[in-house]
């Protein structure tokens, strides 16, 4: 459960941002697309590989 601390007075699409901030970095909307559809292990693997390759990539740019 998400307990957002709201001051007297404070802003109410204040409150909203900060709900929304903490509901994000639970990741619960992350989890609930990636168990939408099954996804063979060697699929994930492939893809974080690439992420990785990527990754490297651009930070050899950088340098």
């Amino acid at each position: 459960m998400i307990i957002v601390p709201v001051k007297e007075g404070e802003n109410i699409e204040r409150a909203l941002k900060k709900f929304k901030r903490k509901y994000e970095k639970t990741g619960i909307v992350k989890e609930l697309r990636s168990r939408q559809a099954f996804q063979k292990p060697s699929v994930t693997n492939r893809k974080k590989m690439m992420k990785a390759v990527y990754v490297q990539k651009l930070r050899q740019m950088e340098e």
